[in-house]
């Protein structure tokens, strides 16, 4: 029974790397191959496809765009979040837990249904087809989480450490910034990759509120198509690259998670 223990995980690993492995795979063929043959390896390598992601301005200015509105969405969004995380632990005062759950039913409701309101409200304020206005659309979903988020390592300090600051002479926002901020650390790079990955793989919300100018990578993914079809080759060599930036987010604060998980904070 042992020789077989290796079989269920190495399974499961195989079936997660599966799509992957074929998406990889049908970028380097052309649309032909994908369309005429089933092969795991290309019968006629290819890289024209990678090669008109990475010259034609459509395309990797769309990945520019999404890597632009996502690190201001992620950095607004810890920025704003550390305060009110602080605020949550450390503070008991009338309805704050009525406020808690207020600020996470926004994470109930699908992007969808704040598309037209945003869509109407940013144009009117002239910030329509802006990196900006995605990026402020998407901290309604990911404040909150990186409250939830950092409320809970926030609260695995001890109150100590604050009274012990304030007897040393420190200011409010020098302890903040040089003491508590360094203490959680984890927190705040666990927060960082949710917003980050959210902000990340939104579409809806992204492609409403861009047309040319800041329109992401996965709005440009979506009109590939041309007089013969969909440019599956094509497809499959931007959709390999968008895999890219979530993976090195991933490898960077993999302790941190790995550590919230631990510590039962995510």
């Amino acid at each position: 029974m042992k020789r077989f223990v290796w079989l269920a995980p190495t399974l499961y690993i195989l079936f997660l790397m599966l799509p992957i492995y074929w998406l990889i795979n049908m970028s380097f063929k052309t649309t032909n191959e994908i369309l005429g043959s089933f092969t795991l390896w290309p019968n006629e390598f290819t890289v024209e496809n990678y090669v008109k992601i990475f010259t034609d301005s459509t395309w990797y200015m769309g990945y520019v765009n999404s890597l632009t509105y996502v690190l201001i969405n992620t950095v607004i969004s810890v920025v704003v979040a550390l305060p009110a995380a602080y605020a949550f632990s450390r503070y008991t005062f009338l309805g704050d837990q009525h406020l808690f759950f207020w600020l996470l039913t926004n994470r109930m409701a699908p992007p969808a249904v704040f598309a037209l309101p945003f869509f109407q409200f940013y144009s009117a304020m002239e910030l329509f087809d802006t990196h900006l206005a995605v990026a402020l659309s998407h901290c309604l979903f990911n404040i909150p989480l990186a409250v939830w988020i950092l409320e809970g390592f926030m609260s695995g300090v001890p109150k100590e450490l604050d009274e012990t600051a304030y007897i040393d002479g420190y200011s409010f926002w020098r302890f903040f910034v040089k003491i508590f901020i360094p203490a959680i650390a984890a927190g705040i790079g666990v927060a960082a990759f949710f917003c980050f990955m959210f902000s990340w793989v939104e579409l809806l919300l992204a492609k409403t509120l861009t047309s040319v100018e800041a329109k992401p990578i996965a709005a440009t993914m979506t009109r590939t198509v041309s007089t013969a079809g969909y440019e599956l080759g094509l497809l499959s060599a931007a959709g390999t690259l968008t895999i890219i930036p979530g993976a090195f987010v991933i490898y960077f604060v993999r302790n941190y998670i790995a550590k919230g998980f631990a510590l039962g904070r995510v």
